[in-house]
This record gives C-alpha cells, structure tokens and sequence, in this order.
C-alpha cells in the first residue's frame, strides 16, 4: 500500500484541530460489536496522518482524502490501454473531440457544497486556476508531457468546455484535465488575484511583460499550498469533522449529489506506519476496507481467519524494477546488467517477499505483462525472458571483465565488488526482496548487501540524488503508454517535455540519476528511448504499437532495471457490517473506497 501512496502521492490543506479521544461510535468489526453506520478503512495516498495539515488537496501533508472529502472532476478507471475511461466525479457527463482538442463537463445538476451552496462552472473554472499554479498536469503555462489547456469557457452554470494548445497535443490531455480536484470559490477566492487570467494569458507571451506574469504565477503557488480553510467545505460525500494523530473522522455530507445511496453516516481513518500496522488492524477486524498491501503468506493466514475478512484481487498497473545508476560502475556495462539478470530466481523473490501481492515478472519489457500482452502480442515471446542461468551469468560477467578469484567476483582492476540495494524501510515486501536477490547473488560469488533509509520521501529524494548504485524503481505505471516508459525513459533518465519540445540532461543533471545511454541499438538500428517515449505522448494508436514494441526491445536488451514482479492489487474487506464491495478483477479496486462509496456500492447490512 505505501508503494502506491508513494506513485499516487500527494497533498491536503488547512488546520484542523486536533482532538483528544477517539470517535466513540463505533467498536471494530470482526466480532468486537459496533454498528455499520460507520465505516473504517485507511487512506491508500495519505496513510500517514498530520493532524497539523491543512484541508488542502494540492498540499503534500494536506487532510483531503481523495474520494470522500476531496472530489475529482472524474475517476480514472485505469483501462489497460485506453486513459480515457472514467467514472463520474464533479463531472456527471462529458464529452470528448475525436482529436482530443476538447472536452466540454456536464456537472452533477443537483451536487452542492457541504455548507449548502451549489457545485457550478465557476467553481471548476477557479480550481483550474489553482491547478495552473501548481503548473499540474493539463494545466502548465509551458506545455508538458500532459499537454496544455489553451482555453478554459463557461458554457453555463453546469457546463464547462476545456480546449487544449494543439500546437502540442498530448493523448493524455484528457486525463489531466478529469483528474483535477475541484475546491469552492467561496471558500479560497482570496488565494486568487482577481485578475489571474489577464496573468495567465500575458505569461503565455514573450518579453519582459511575459517574465513578469510567469513570475507572478509561480509565486502563487506556495500561497496555494499554504491555504488553510477554518472548516471543511466538501462537495464529495464526506466531511472532515475531527481527527487526532490515530484517526480522522469524516461524516456524510447530505447535500452530496447521490448522498441517498452513500451507505456509511460516518468513515474512520486510521494512521498508518507500515504494512505491519495494518496487519495488526485486519487481525483485529478493525477494518472494513484496506487497500493494497503487501502481504506474507503466514500473515494472510492470520487475517484470513479472522470472521468477516475477505480478500479481492485484481489488476494493478504497476511493476518494481532493480533499477541501475549506469553513471556509476560497473553498471554502466550491460554485461554487468545482464549477468545480474541471469543470476536472479525471480520465482523466488516474489514468493519471499510478495506472495499474495505479486506474480514474477516475465521478462524485462518496462510493461505490467497484463497490458505487454495486448501491446505486445506474439512479440512478447521473443524476447529474451533472463530465466536463472549461472553459466550465462558468468559469459556476461567475463564480457565485462570482471573477474572471479577465491570464489568471488571482482572489478576488472581486481578491487573489490559490493553490490549494494537501497531500500526504504517501511516497505516490507521490497526488503524482503532486496534480502532474496542479495543472497542469491551472494551464493554466485557476488558481494552483494542490503542498506535501508528510513522512509520513501528520504529514498527518493536521495535516489534522485544519485546518491545509490542500485535501487527499487516502480515502473510500468499505465494505462497510457507515454506514462508506462516515462519511468525507464523519462526524466529520472534524463530525458524531459519542455515547452513541447524533447530535451535531454546528463548524468548527474536534472533529475537523472538513471544515467542510460542518449542512443540504443535495436535491431542494427540506433534509436533514441527518450524521443521515442515522448512520442507516444501524440501518436496514433497504431503509431503507438510499433513504439512500445521498440521500447519493449529496448529495455530488454539494455536493461535499465531488472524487471522483477508485476503487482497483483490485493486488497481485503470485512463483510460484516457493510456488503456491495467490488468483486475480483473489477476496475473500481483501482480507486479508494471512498469512490466506491459514493457511486453508491457499499450498503449497510
């Protein structure tokens, strides 16, 4: 679960105060009583509590839990291949252009704000403001991976039409545009200048006047994620009344649009640390929902028999990859990398460290092997799939010249070799893992250990850093492809969107601490990963195959990471105070429960 709070992540806002003593209503499932009026679960991006945090969706320590106080425009069904798919949010409707050039949202008719008022265009439009001070997704003064709106029109009090600059159009433009959080204006119009868009519009042109207003915009941004709102005014079914550090509780919001069918009056969320704490809480039935998390198989055993715990599972579009910094040596050799790969059960490691969570990576593709398939195809079968083979292992080694003296391998000049893994603590399974591949290569002659930092911020901050050899990367966050290989080819490994255009840092340089080579020769032809993998950002979908197979070749051949399981998104239910949870394989496992809530699933028994 922390990993995908970690690849999700973010923001929240405004005091809360804190309080004393828990909420009194309601006692555990599982067998300790209680009623099902209230609902109690844990926040998949927000885990972590800060009572301090503002009710701010934008702020990283904000309390705006996605799905029941902090409202979507509309919620990505993450198809395998399609980014366009969605369920509603603010949003009840909408219409997109065959080209993507723009999609007009028709709001919820009859959704208001918690405090009464009604949810209207204006609010969408002001929120698209704050949006472009966090120069977030569709919403940049400089067009980015995700494109850039180019006009953002109030049709009428329920209609909103956003166009996007198709001097650089971006198939994923939609998705930015739906994944926007919508706040009141009533509530934050003093964040805005009142003349942000005469701003907006002079930053979008050149001179002194231009550098002016960009300079202006960007300086908002800290005032937007320093914004504290004195109470929560949600559009989403649920508002914050009171947490403490262990908990927040959130009540229903009865002018919530489908508020008749939201199930739970209240929901709990409780604090986590680390998968082990939510172990703990599924044995004791505490929880109704949980969302992903690692799993060993003596603990599901645990959780298992507890009355009324469940487990669904379905797919999870994301992998973790053994990921190199090829600045460094020896890993700037394929052979090296290679040699690794040979060396590595895979098998094994999935079983050591995510057994109910994970199934063993394939092969190397950069790609999750549920949507490689459809990419792929029959090409998914020729590449070279780096099954457990010693003797392979150590060709690829020699071919690197490293060398072999007492049993252990050494740098070509004959220094000692220590191969090190970085992982952060919490992350239980990724310890384990990185325990399992430390001591298989240990077994084949390699030094091999394992370091962990204290928490994922402090992991990737210093990875970022290029502080470490090797780590755990998460890779093959689909559905869109741009965003499947923008974790092996984009600006971890040097390469960026800027102003629409593809540039490329060095090593050690903004932001790439993957340090991969510029060119790769695929099939007797140089090609550039990086210029490809943006180019997935506007191809047709045809166009778009014959790239992801090239990029899949790529990542196989060259192996900026080692691709070792693909996640199987495992999440558990207790049944004995609500029912209507999603089933196995159902794409709303992909979203919190508070998504499920309001659409109207999850019913009182």
């Amino acid at each position: 679960m922390k990993r995908l709070a970690a690849v999700v992540a973010l923001l929240g806002l405004a005091t809360v105060t804190a309080c004393s003593g828990g909420t009194e209503d309601k006692p555990a499932a599982g067998g300790s009583g209680g009623g099902g009026g209230l609902y109690t679960t844990i926040d998949a991006n927000k885990p972590s509590l800060d009572v301090n945090g503002p009710i701010n969706p934008w702020s990283p320590k904000g309390n705006a839990f996605w799905g029941y106080n902090a409202m979507r425009i509309a919620w990505s069904k993450n198809h395998l291949t399609d980014p366009n798919q969605f369920y509603p949010g603010i949003a009840a409707s909408w219409e997109i252009a065959p080209d993507n050039s723009s999609i007009t949202l028709h709001l919820q008719p009859d959704n208001k704000w918690s405090d009464g008022k009604p949810v209207t265009a204006e609010d969408v439009k002001f929120s698209i403001a704050l949006a472009y001070t966090q120069g977030s997704t569709a919403f940049a003064i400089d067009p980015g991976a995700a494109g850039a709106a180019s006009e953002v029109e109030v049709v009428d009090d329920k209609t909103v039409k956003i166009s996007q600059d198709m001097k650089n159009p971006s198939v994923t433009f939609v998705r930015g545009v739906m994944d926007s959080f919508i706040v009141p204006q009533h509530v934050w119009s003093s964040v805005l200048p009142a003349d942000f868009w005469d701003k907006l519009k002079a930053a979008r042109g050149d001179g002194a006047d231009a550098e002016s207003a960009r300079a202006e915009i960007t300086a908002l941004s800290e005032k937007v994620l320093a914004f504290a709102p004195p109470k929560d005014v949600s559009a989403g079914p649920f508002a914050l009344e009171r947490m403490n550090p262990g908990e927040a509780l959130l009540v229903k919001n009865k002018n919530f649009y489908n508020a008749a069918n939201v199930g739970p009056d209240q929901v709990k969320m409780l604090n986590s640390t680390g998968n082990e704490q939510i172990w703990n809480y599924l044995i004791a039935g505490k929880l109704d929902s949980a969302p992903f998390t690692a799993v060993p198989a003596d603990v599901m055993k645990r959780i298992g028999a507890t009355p009324g715990n469940a487990v669904v599972k379905g797919f999870s579009p994301v992998s973790l990859g053994l990921a190199f910094n090829q600045a460094k040596k020896p890993y700037d050799n394929v052979h090296v990398r290679r040699g690794l790969a040979y060396l590595i059960n895979r098998d094994e490691v999935t079983t050591i460290a995510s057994p109910e969570g994970g199934t063993p990576a394939v092969t190397t593709t950069g790609i999750h092997q549920k949507p490689a398939a459809e990419w792929l195809g029959a090409e998914l079968g020729e590449l070279e799939p780096y099954k457990l083979d010693p003797a392979k292992a150590e060709e690829e080694f020699k071919k690197a010249g490293l060398k072999k003296e007492g049993g252990k391998w050494t740098l070509p000049d004959g220094t000692p070799w220590k191969f090190t893994i970085n992982v952060p603590t919490p992350f239980s399974d990724w310890v384990s893992g990185a325990k399992a591949v430390t001591s298989q290569l240990t077994a084949a002659g390699v030094d091999a250990e394992v370091l962990t930092v204290a928490d994922y911020p402090l992991y990737l901050k210093e990875i970022a850093e290029g502080k470490y050899d090797v780590g755990f990367w998460l890779i093959a966050l689909g559905p869109a492809p741009y965003n499947i290989y923008q974790r092996l080819y984009g600006a971890s490994n040097g390469w960026a969107i800027l102003g629409g255009k593809v540039k490329h840092a060095e090593a050690g340089k903004g932001g790439n601490w993957m340090g991969g080579p510029e060119t790769i020769e695929v099939d007797g032809t140089k090609v550039n990963p990086g210029e490809l993998t943006a180019k997935l950002n506007s191809a047709a979908e045809d166009e778009q195959k014959t790239i992801v197979g090239q990029l899949a070749k790529a990542a196989n051949q060259d192996l900026p990471v080692i691709q070792l399981w693909d996640y199987v998104n495992t999440q558990f239910v207790n049944t004995n105070h609500f029912t209507g949870f999603p089933e196995n394989d159902s794409d709303l496992l992909r979203q919190p429960a508070g998504v499920w809530i309001q659409l109207g699933m999850v019913k009182k028994k």
